[in-house]
């Protein structure tokens, strides 16, 4: 069952809201305290979220900007403006999509199973040692008995972007010349001291969540993926 997450200061909409999603087959989760909403969305384990523009005391489409920055998870916009400065700022900040207030349901419902199958093909699943690496979301899941857990991971873009190469180039080493390169193709601005600092954040996080001998140095040579 798919999740969504649902963050809207209206009630009376977050509780509509709740109740379509619920009648169409997904789990729903909400955010209604509004204090830290950037630290609530990033530990989410939701497959897409529904984000009002205006937030109470925040500007959703900033917050969103700042989301994108660690996370890949598929959000909506929901607002009741109706101006395409608005809906041009929102998709240019990370939306997947964008629907204004009163929205119709049934588009609504076609527009979250349009995102959740595109996501779900796009950047396909990648297994390695006992995890569920997904790209598009930019999340690491661990599996017990060949079954995933809700144990997960988040990873910023640039740290997929390195892991999800060194995956492609397994029993080879791969030079930091490379690792910028493809951060530079992803209109990521990068340098040798920022891939050295996104390098030790993705170590840090991997030893953290019980794997810290996965990304190993080969010295003046670059970086080697570990299987075992």
């Amino acid at each position: 069952m798919k999740e969504i997450l649902i963050v809207e200061d209206d009630t009376a909409i977050r509780r509509e809201l709740e109740e379509l999603l619920k009648n169409s087959g997904y789990a729903v989760s909400v955010i209604d305290r509004f204090d830290n909403v950037k630290e609530q969305l990033l530990q989410t384990l939701a497959d897409l979220i529904l984000l009002d523009i205006n937030i109470p005391g925040l500007n959703g489409e900033m917050l969103l900007k700042e989301f994108r920055k660690e996370s890949q998870t598929p959000v909506i916009m929901v607002t009741s403006r109706v101006s395409e400065v608005d809906e041009v700022l929102s998709m240019s900040f990370g939306a997947d999509d964008y629907i204004t207030k009163p929205y119709n349901p049934t588009i609504l419902l076609l527009r979250i199973a349009a995102i959740l199958k595109r996501t779900e093909h796009s950047g396909e699943a990648i297994s390695f040692r006992d995890l569920i690496i997904n790209p598009s979301r930019g999340i690491l899941t661990k599996q017990e008995n060949g079954e995933q857990v809700r144990e997960e991971l988040s990873l910023t873009k640039n740290e997929m972007l390195i892991l999800q190469t060194l995956l492609n180039n397994r029993n080879r080493i791969v030079k930091r010349d490379e690792l910028m390169t493809v951060l530079w193709d992803n209109d990521e601005f990068i340098n040798d001291n920022a891939l050295t600092v996104n390098i030790s954040r993705l170590r840090a996080k991997l030893g953290e969540f019980g794997y810290p001998d996965v990304i190993e140095t080969r010295k003046k040579q670059g970086y080697i993926l570990i299987e075992e």
